[in-house]
């Protein structure tokens, strides 16, 4: 099956610019302690030794954290060039690519899922479909922790360290992504939204939701 335009635009940012990605964001998770507090209330909600996809795992960074705080944690990204990073940084763990719209994993296969700024490529019309796919594979009771910049403008990145590459970063409103979790047959368990870091330029939302 050939890809939607969009998957296909996001994978060629990413194998192009990931070492300079992985080098640039290698401590956000050091400076941002309100993270890691969502991380490990994450991680206390699945329960230790869950079975955890962290879905657009990108360099590895959450996928390692997550491992950390006592999960059991597969990483998926569309991006080989991503993923070589990954398994570089992080040889112990496991590391598949494929598409988080078309999850190679069973039905009910998960206690917990998450998308760490990874659902920012998928256009608003193809949420529904996204949010389907990642409460397929989560048993009942499996949390879901979704994070994403909070606002209306998106943010074109053109040439990115010099890369000639070039891909738009989507906003969203929580409300809205609340809206279609909620469709998909979650239920929200919480909703937190903290003001831009020193490196970021607009609000960000962390939403962790339940599969009833």
């Amino acid at each position: 099956m050939t890809d939607p335009d969009f998957v296909a635009a996001t994978r060629t940012f990413y194998d192009t610019v990931a070492e300079d990605y992985a080098e640039q964001f290698r401590d956000v998770l050091t400076v941002s302690p309100l993270d890691r507090v969502l991380l490990t209330a994450f991680a206390e909600l699945v329960g230790a030794g869950g079975q955890v996809a962290d879905l657009g795992c990108g360099p590895g960074r959450i996928t390692a954290h997550l491992a950390s705080l006592g999960l059991s944690v597969l990483g998926l990204d569309l991006s080989e060039s991503m993923l070589a990073v990954a398994r570089r940084e992080n040889p112990a763990l496991r590391f598949e690519q494929g598409s988080m719209l078309e999850l190679d994993l069973p039905d009910g296969a998960l206690a917990g899922a998450v998308s760490w700024y990874s659902s920012i490529h998928t256009p608003v019309d193809e949420l529904p479909r996204l949010f389907a796919e990642f409460h397929r594979v989560l048993a009942p009771g499996g949390h879901l922790l979704v994070a994403f910049q909070a606002g209306d403008k998106d943010r074109h990145h053109d040439r990115p360290w010099g890369r000639p590459v070039a891909l738009t970063f989507l906003r969203r409103r929580p409300e809205q992504v609340v809206g279609l979790l909620r469709a998909a047959g979650f239920s929200l368990v919480s909703q937190t939204v903290r003001e831009p870091g020193p490196e970021e330029v607009s609000q960000q939302a962390f939403l962790i939701a339940r599969r009833p």
